[in-house]
């Protein structure tokens, strides 16, 4: 059996220092996805990689990052928190260091999945060590740390990858991985808690359910991929689908009838626990979703760079910090329920207020809907966590902690995959409706692709020339995007309104809620 964890030598400002590098390394993963995508095109420039291998570069880290996460429950009871974090962590900043010095595809890419597969580790432990190293009273308060970062690595991303690749150049958005993954690996030797080992549980290991669900996350995450520019119905994405939901049951069946399974899906039993996945899986659409349809429109509409883009995103992140402290106050007060549903019910309200933007809409229209959204999810993290969590078994954490945050990571995957299939499939189509409406003399369609209308009237009577003709397909097609993006903030919204149904069906779990005991060994 697992001895259960010591978390009773050190000190509580030892604890909260161990539980600062825990968070640091998290932080580190979630914003390396994002400092990346900004700077694709200058890397795609400096190692002559061809544009439609470059998504690539973002794809192996994710799919890598998603068949790490279910695993890190089982390599937390095998190698201690503490191990487990500091390998973790070092594979990390080497692979980082391996990524910038890479001199062509191929090597990116290898580079990019290890960092991945690393990366997917810290993210769990992190939320594995609210319940296992803080008591009930303080468990709030470093959910809600740790919340903070996980939805602001995102949103600043744009911003310093930004920042970072206009002042330096590409090799730093790596490269700054270094100094601070070393600084807290020499943290984490000295402040981790000192925990048993059970290295046997290794050689126990499941090699077929292992095959298993890394052949069905990485299909899912190509079928993901591929499904918006080849189709859905596509044969490769069903083969690709196919393959994931057949490798997915393999998996199921392996985990429930090994005596030893790579992850504990009896958690999945507990009625809350599940529900919170389903609404970690939502909010995973929700923030991912946001955090990408803001750039899209951005850079393609309004004709932002980088780091402007990040500069207008970064209202968001302002207000999640500002809310934070609330969160905190009211979610040690309060059923974790009612401010479950506020938040998904204030997030729906934020998606849909951004479904009414124009060619014209800039940084004071985006301004509410940025702070609406931001004060919102803090409120879809933090209770919805102890909704999943706050009630189980502390041995149990660490296996449900993985599953909890990989539906959120498969939220975001299904989300961006669902946006990019409306804002990509959609969009030519109400081009040729706006360039229909156009011909016929439509004042409206004018207005609202930008033409004035002194010079549409003009346009119409002496004939459009060349010049003019090109200058009106490009505003048809931004105007196009822009109502295609209109309808993913409504399709978003929905599903998040959706969620609500699922809060009533929780139980209450409070704060100062008793822990089950750990099973006796």
């Amino acid at each position: 059996m697992v001895p259960a964890p010591d978390v009773s030598a050190p000190t509580a400002l030892g604890t909260w220092l161990a539980f600062a590098v825990l968070c640091a390394g998290m932080f580190m993963a979630i914003l390396d996805i994002q400092i990346v995508a900004t700077s694709l095109p200058e890397i795609q420039g400096a190692l002559g990689i061809a544009k439609s291998e470059m998504s690539w570069v973002q794809t192996a880290y994710l799919i890598a990052e998603v068949i790490a996460i279910p695993l890190t429950g089982l390599l937390t009871r095998a190698l201690s928190m503490r191990w487990l974090f500091i390998a973790a962590l070092s594979a990390f900043t080497l692979s980082s260091i391996g990524c910038a010095m890479s001199t062509g595809f191929g090597g990116l890419v290898a580079w990019r999945a290890q960092q991945g597969f690393a990366g997917g580790m810290l993210i769990p432990i992190v939320f594995t060590a609210v319940f296992v190293m803080f008591p009930a009273h303080s468990q709030a308060l470093a959910t809600t740390i740790a919340g903070v970062l996980a939805v602001l690595a995102p949103t600043i991303g744009p911003l310093v990858g930004g920042y970072i690749t206009s002042t330096y150049s590409w090799p730093w958005l790596f490269l700054i991985n270094g100094p601070v993954g070393a600084m807290a690996l020499v943290l984490a030797t000295r402040l981790l808690p000192k925990e048993p080992m059970v290295p046997a549980l290794l050689a126990r290991l499941d090699g077929l359910a292992l095959i298993a669900i890394a052949l069905a996350l990485a299909a899912l995450e190509i079928g993901l991929k591929e499904a918006p520019g080849r189709g859905w119905l596509s044969p490769v994405c069903v083969v690709l689908f196919a393959g994931a939901a057949a490798m997915g049951a393999l998996f199921v069946v392996r985990t429930l009838t090994s005596e030893n399974p790579i992850v504990d899906l009896t958690n999945c039993v507990d009625r809350s626990f599940a529900l919170g996945c389903l609404l970690s899986f939502i909010l995973g659409i929700g923030l991912y979703g946001s955090v990408y349809l803001m750039p899209i429109f951005l850079a393609f509409v309004r004709g932002h760079d980088a780091l402007e883009i990040g500069q207008i995103m970064l209202v968001t992140g302002l207000a999640q910090l500002v809310t934070a402290p609330v969160a905190v106050a009211l979610e040690q007060r309060m059923d974790a329920r009612v401010l479950t549903g506020f938040g998904f019910a204030l997030l729906a309200i934020g998606l849909g207020m951004s479904a009414q933007q124009t060619i014209t809409t800039d940084y004071n229209d985006m301004l509410i809907p940025q702070i609406v959204r931001g004060v919102a999810f803090m409120f879809c993290l933090l209770p919805p966590t102890r909704l999943a969590l706050g009630a189980l078994p502390v041995e149990k954490v660490p296996d449900a902690s993985g599953l909890f945050n990989l539906m959120r990571n498969l939220g975001g995957a299904i989300g961006l995959a669902l946006i990019d299939t409306v804002v990509y499939g959609r969009s030519p189509g109400h081009g040729k409706a706006l360039a229909a409406r156009l011909a016929a003399g439509d004042q409206t369609a004018a207005a609202q692709i930008g033409i004035p209308l002194t010079d549409y009237l003009e346009g119409l009577a002496n004939g459009i020339d060349a010049k003019t003709e090109i200058a009106v397909r490009a505003a048809v097609e931004r105007a196009a995007v822009a109502i295609a993006i209109n309808e993913a903030w409504i399709l978003i919204a929905a599903l998040t309104i959706a969620a609500l149904l699922a809060v009533p069906l929780c139980r209450r779990v409070t704060a100062d809620a008793p822990r089950p005991l750990p099973a006796a060994n």
